[in-house]
């Protein structure tokens, strides 16, 4: 190892940062052979992890990942984060070292010294360690990078571009993946008002009204369904379902519906803040005439929840991993989130969950757990998962920091979820400009009573300008379930705003990933008969190839492939063929008996086909595979040469047990059409519905 990295000539740009210290220098072989680097900032809360890699992996570049959520650790992607979406392995094959910063703060607390100061955590506290990494970087290779870059998604995808508007001096480009936000001129320090939490608030209450009946949506979207989702369901459902489809919800991933993964985390941590700073809407739904807590109890009495209990026993993360009695299904939703999140932090030894006994029907997801006895009196939590009795909670700023630390067995716990409840027609009374809410509206008023769009939390930053320089390359899914298609089109709108038409075809790109979610397939539920892999793909191809076209874009000029699309009425529709559709993912369609859907008898022969095409300049074809059962088992390949960019592939297959089968074909590409290739194979699904009786 290199020798004592001196500190004593870096000059800090920015004046709030104190002096860098480094207090672990050492040597690791694992996730990758690396040389660790950890320290911090004097007088603040920022800490920073660097990674770089031997010498004769560098190729003059810095990648500097964002954590999503409000972030808060320095390590993620060095773990289960970087296991999930590329962490070093990648970036080493890329040709370069790896930051991670805290964004400024620890865990979901803010830095006392910055307060609620978003610039500090959007932007500031990365870009500084990004700078202070360059510094670093001139000693352990003896140059500093040529060219730098800051990608995430989610609340990754959300602080990136803020990097580049304001971290000129740093970085070349960024590629943020699943982000969103408001609008405002550059330099501005206000909080971002989003549209995605009020229309969380619409999912939920989707899920709550249609319960069971949520089945027969799921069916109806499904291929092959009937095509109406409203069939069976009452007037109020219906007119809940259609609003939540005309604020983006992303059609044919109903099922995420009511078996959602991270989205009520969102709620548990601006719970507190919704209630202090819009404390009158809160007010107002339960006793003002115009609301619907006060004007249509029956609508939301049957599932509300106002009790006090005994919290019968504490579990920690450890324990939900560990002891039998969490490995039922009705665990199975809470589990991957707690687990992430654990891995996050590094706390699998904390409280997250209590037992509480005789809660009763009411609904439970978001409902308000606050301790009101013993050594944690006082602190308040909200329920993002449960499972029988057991409710998995998180909080803000220190409730998130120490969840049910302190609690014992016998303390007492009030449950009330009076707020969610009124959170679930919050999009009613908080309409944002965008015409995506302008069915809320007649002759440009308010169908109803309106109070401001929420601030969200200073930790998700300010919000977007388009005004940078460098390269940005914005990538979005389809049938995202957290940041909705609707929240894709923002930053394009910035940019043409900022920069005019000229500057954005010079700066901006974006590119749709068809059939992805907010996480790989892997972390998410399966239906009974259809494993989330026969619908969903891994993403995280795609972002690899677009670091790697976002490098030759800005080193070499190579422009990257964008994507066709077509927004209207909170759909995003992409193009039918590879030619008209562009960006870099194959375009995939099966038929069963020639059809969509085909029914046959136990012991008849299905013919199955599937054709796949690859964008210009998007390579080749290198595998074709079917998943005959629809149970996320591609088991069948088709030979393929990776010559050919297109091509029609047909088999047959035999059921002998009756039920609904969903068979689906994966079609992979690749840039150089190398079959043997173990990275940057980039995926698309389509699947067909066979009954057989």
């Amino acid at each position: 190892m290199a020798e004592k990295i001196n500190l004593d000539n870096y000059k800090g740009v920015d004046t709030y940062f104190g002096k860098p210290y480094i207090d672990r220098d050492e040597w690791r072989d694992s996730p990758a052979p690396h040389r660790q680097i950890h320290g911090g900032f004097s007088d603040t809360d920022t800490r920073f992890t660097f990674y770089y890699p031997p010498q004769q992996h560098y190729q003059s570049r810095m990648f500097q990942p964002l954590e999503g959520a409000h972030a808060g650790h320095e390590d993620a992607f060095a773990g289960a984060m970087g296991e999930l979406i590329g962490g070093l392995g990648m970036i080493t094959r890329l040709g370069g070292y790896m930051v991670e910063s805290n964004s400024g703060h620890i865990g979901d607390d803010i830095d006392q010294k910055g307060g609620d100061d978003p610039t500090i955590y959007g932007h500031r506290a990365n870009v500084e360690s990004a700078r202070f990494s360059r510094f670093v970087a001139a000693q352990v290779y003896g140059k500093a990078p040529d060219y730098c870059y800051v990608w995430g998604g989610s609340g990754g995808g959300r602080r990136s571009p803020l990097c580049l508007e304001y971290g000129a001096d740093v970085y070349a480009g960024a590629l943020p993946f699943m982000g969103g936000g408001n609008i405002e001129a550059h330099g501005t320090q206000s909080r971002v008002r989003s549209d995605q939490p009020v229309a969380f608030g619409s999912m939920f209450n989707v899920q709550r009204l249609l319960g069971d009946k949520l089945a027969g949506v799921i069916d109806a979207t499904q291929p092959g369904g009937s095509g109406d989702p409203y069939v069976g369901l009452t007037v109020h459902e219906r007119e809940e379902l259609a609003n939540l489809y005309r604020l983006g919800f992303p059609r044919g991933d109903e099922f995420l519906i009511s078996n959602p993964m991270g989205q009520t985390w969102l709620w548990t941590s601006i719970a507190d803040m919704l209630l202090e700073e819009d404390a009158e809407y809160f007010s107002n739904f339960w006793t003002k005439p115009g609301y619907v807590g006060h004007d249509q109890p029956d609508w939301v009495s049957k599932d509300r929840i106002d009790t006090v209990k005994t919290v019968t026993r504490v579990i920690t993360t450890q324990d939900l991993m560990n002891d039998p009695a969490f490995a039922g299904p009705e665990f199975d939703q809470a589990r991957p989130m707690a687990m992430l999140m654990a891995a996050s932090g590094g706390r699998f030894d904390l409280p997250i969950a209590v037992e509480v006994k005789g809660i009763g029907d009411g609904y439970r997801l978001g409902t308000g757990v606050k301790v009101v006895s013993g050594d944690a009196n006082g602190r308040q939590l909200y329920c993002m998962n449960f499972g029988r009795d057991v409710l998995f909670c998180d909080g803000r700023r220190e409730a998130n920091l120490k969840r049910f630390t302190d609690v014992k067995v016998g303390d007492q716990v009030h449950i009330d979820n009076s707020a969610f409840l009124a959170f679930c027609y919050y999009y009613r009374y908080h309409n944002s400009a965008d015409p995506l809410y302008d069915f809320l509206r007649v002759d440009s008023k308010p169908i109803y009573p309106q109070f401001q769009v929420p601030l969200a939390s200073p930790l998700m930053g300010v919000p977007y300008s388009g005004q940078y320089e460098g390269k940005l390359l914005w990538i979005h899914h389809t049938h995202d379930s957290s940041l909705w298609p609707p929240q894709g089109i923002i930053y394009q709108r910035a940019v043409q705003q900022a920069q005019g038409a000229v500057g954005a075809q010079e700066r901006f790109r974006l590119r749709w990933t068809e059939n992805a979610e907010h996480i790989p397939p892997m972390m998410l539920s399966s239906q009974p008969n259809r494993a989330s892999t026969s619908w969903l793909i891994d993403f995280v191809p795609i972002i690899e190839q677009s670091l790697v076209d976002l490098c030759d874009w800005a080193e070499k000029g190579i422009v990257p492939a964008s994507t066709s699309f077509e927004f209207a009425d909170g759909k995003v529709s992409l193009p039918p063929t590879a030619a008209e559709r562009g960006g870099i993912q194959p375009v995939v369609s099966v038929k069963a008996n020639g059809a969509i859907r085909t029914e046959v008898k136990t012991g008849q022969t299905v013919s199955l086909e599937v054709h796949g095409e690859v964008p210009e300049k998007g390579g080749a074809i290198i595998a074709v595979e079917w998943d005959f059962e629809g149970q996320g088992n591609f088991a069948f390949q088709h030979e393929v040469d990776g010559r050919n960019a297109s091509g029609t592939f047909s088999t047959t297959y035999t059921y002998h047990k009756p039920g609904v089968y969903f068979p689906t074909a994966r079609v992979i590409s690749h840039r150089q059409g190398d079959v043997q290739a173990k990275h940057c194979r980039i995926p698309n699904v389509a699947s067909v519905r066979v009954i057989v009786s």
